[in-house]
């Protein structure tokens, strides 16, 4: 037995060295996906470099041609190149994506840390109405809303995907926020005269900012999700809008002539997006609960 076994202490754990921790810590980090999605993101948002041709022209005398040398993906019924809309595409898909997430995290935290520093009857009158708000299919209330907007464009469409998504993140921030509301230093900057947003922005919101950051990329999978299924029904974006869900929506066209390229490739590229955002949300939570269980 050697001298440090001898004087290792039961019950107390040895202190890690820096660089063990850290790579403990990049330990399981999905680095395919990661890659794969800054290559498609990088590129739907640069698509003007890597465009061989209009993605909204129609060009009806190539219209339901396979995959070739001039149209690497082909084209669809309207005759609009399949490989330049991916990119023109992806890049509205992606913006949805990002503002309706940003909406709904901006809508989470501000209703979840009102109700977690709020009184217990008005938590509690909170916490009932977001249940409520849960108990209610998402689809449902997207439609509805987006019904009395009118016509969906870009933003309308991220405005009523943000405000429906936000409840899951609240109830997680209002549980965080009363753990930590009677800690000291939030007493003592409400004692000094501190406002809400100050001490939401200096004291509660990087205290559970971790624990909510793989709902929030799982918010961006769902908005690009929703947006894609709604063009998809026909009651998103209109077809002249390009994006990945639009797209989808010529699918049963395609199926009827036997056009799977139409199908496959959009389909293809949202399901690769997705399922990154579903490996980086995953991460990030195994990461949030490796982190709590060290506490």
């Amino acid at each position: 037995m050697t001298e440090q076994e001898l004087f290792t202490l039961v019950g107390i754990r040895a202190e890690q060295s820096a660089p063990a921790k850290k790579v403990r810590r990049m330990q399981g980090f999905p680095w395919i996906s990661v890659i794969l999605l800054g290559i498609i993101v990088l590129c739907c948002f640069f698509a003007e470099v890597i465009m061989t041709k209009d993605p909204g022209y129609l060009d009806l005398k190539n219209y339901n041609v396979a995959p070739n040398s001039e149209f690497l993906f082909g084209t669809d019924t309207l005759g609009r190149d399949i490989f330049s809309g991916i990119w023109y595409g992806g890049r509205i898909s992606v913006t949805i994506g990002f503002l309706a997430t940003l909406i709904s995290t901006f809508i989470a935290v501000v209703y979840g840390s009102i109700s977690g520093i709020a009184p217990v009857w008005l938590d509690t009158l909170m916490m009932r109405f977001t249940e409520i708000f849960l108990s209610v299919p998402g689809l449902l209330l997207v439609l509805f809303l987006q019904a009395i907007l009118g016509q969906a464009n870009v933003v309308t469409l991220s405005i009523v995907i943000g405000v429906t998504s936000w409840a899951s993140i609240a109830k997680i921030i209002r549980t965080e926020v009363r753990q930590i509301r009677n800690s000291e230093y939030v007493v003592a900057s409400r004692c000094m005269g501190g406002k809400f947003f100050h001490i939401l922005r200096k004291h509660l919101g990087p205290n559970f900012i971790a624990s909510i950051m793989f709902m929030v990329v799982m918010n961006v999978r769902g908005a690009i999700a929703s947006e894609s299924t709604l063009s998809f029904m026909g009651m998103g974006l209109p077809l002249e809008i390009i994006s990945w869900g639009s797209m989808l929506s010529l699918a049963e066209k395609a199926l009827l002539s036997g056009c799977w390229w139409m199908i496959l490739v959009p389909g293809a590229f949202l399901v690769t997006l997705l399922m990154c955002l579903t490996n980086i949300g995953n991460y990030l939570r195994k990461n949030a609960n490796r982190k709590e269980s060290n506490l």
